[in-house]
């Protein structure tokens, strides 16, 4: 996995837990505006919406550079619509960056031809 890559999955994986966050956040406003006068979903509405279109660039861009098959950039866009997807995108994207650092490690060093 060369640097670009990496950096892509990386960016990725640092924007899907702010952006899980942000959609469980703005759940609880949209409830809360129903249930009291508190009413913040305009404000969260509006991080959740920036960090979402973050998310999207990123994987669109960690799709291309990856050479995910369809199924896997299904998957990772799956994860951003549900609400607790983001933290389940991120384990998996971190497991997936240490499994290539490895193989790299391993086919520097002359071990595996992996």
């Amino acid at each position: 996995m060369d640097i670009k890559t990496a950096s892509a999955l990386r960016r990725l994986r640092l924007v899907s837990g702010p952006e899980a966050i942000s959609f469980l956040l703005l759940l609880v406003c949209s409830v809360l505006k129903r249930t009291t006068d508190f009413n913040a979903v305009p404000v969260m509405g509006a991080v959740h919406g920036f960090l979402f279109v973050l998310y999207v660039l990123f994987w669109v861009d960690a799709w291309n550079r990856a050479k995910w098959p369809l199924k896997t950039a299904a998957f990772y866009f799956l994860m951003s619509v549900l609400p607790a997807g983001g933290f389940f995108a991120e384990r998996r994207l971190k497991r997936e960056a240490e499994d290539a650092v490895i193989a790299s490690r391993a086919r520097t060093e002359g071990v595996v031809n992996a």
